[in-house]
């Protein structure tokens, strides 16, 4: 990691706790959704494997990899994944780039990624259900690629789509903390991938609204029927799921 690179806290972390599910609500201490956390300060990182961190899904390219390394989790203890939803920021097909400024091409662009990159979401639902400890999995922003896999695991328990939306959309919340504290780093990786600078003003409307969430789930409605198709093609099984269901909801 650069010893340029100014750490700071996470300005998108949450546990998903709470949210409901089939049967009950998601258990607190299971599955905790944030932006980057290879810039966080030692102190951060060490009160979060205190309140009972044990691994971390890392979902950003190998570039963004490269750009800020793993930070100070590094040298503590932690299990990491490297889970790359994507080759590519912002692709979808050949050439084809997504504006980020349009909901409905984002929930396309959730939805491809989705399908793509279901065996990556499947072992990350297996490392979710089978770590003792909390699963923290990120990106950069933790909106989009954290949220295709918070989706997945929310849909793995049955949550109800309005409770996967609004989970999403609480990122709204976040969003100016979000563009402080990525911009600085996010400059070099976007412009190795091509891409113009996403975190500006204009695109704030649009990345923090519900309605890219609501068009990957009616999309991969609307492609495979049962929206956990495309995961059990690529190997998730019903023990998986109920696995995961008995890890991460506590009935009510």
């Amino acid at each position: 990691m650069s010893e340029h690179l100014t750490l700071s806290a996470p300005a998108n972390l949450r546990d998903l706790g709470g949210i409901p599910a089939a049967g009950g609500m998601v258990r607190t201490g299971v599955a905790i959704r944030a932006d980057d956390l290879s810039l966080i300060p030692r102190e951060d990182a060490e009160a979060l494997i205190a309140g009972g961190l044990g691994a971390v899904i890392d979902l950003r390219t190998s570039a963004e990899v490269r750009n800020t390394g793993r930070g100070v989790l590094a040298d503590l203890p932690v299990a990491y994944h490297h889970l790359s939803l994507m080759t590519a920021l912002g692709v979808r097909g050949p050439g084809a780039r997504v504006d980020p400024r349009d909901p409905v091409a984002m929930g396309g662009l959730y939805a491809d990624i989705y399908a793509t990159a279901a065996d990556k979401i499947v072992t990350s639902l297996a490392i979710l259900a089978l770590t003792p400890r909390a699963t923290a999995f990120h990106c950069s922003a933790g909106k989009d690629r954290t949220g295709v896999l918070a989706a997945a695991f929310l849909l793995a328990l049955g949550a109800e789509d309005d409770a996967i939306v609004a989970d999403y959309a609480l990122t709204g919340d976040n969003s100016e903390a979000i563009r402080k504290r990525l911009r600085p780093v996010l400059r070099r990786v976007l412009s190795e991938h091509g891409i113009a600078d996403a975190m500006t003003e204009s695109a704030k409307e649009e990345r923090f609204s519900g309605i890219a969430m609501e068009t990957m789930l009616a999309t991969l409605r609307e492609r495979h029927g049962d929206p956990l198709q495309p995961l059990r093609d690529a190997g998730l099984t019903e023990g998986l799921v109920d696995t995961l269901r008995r890890r991460a909801v506590h009935p009510v």
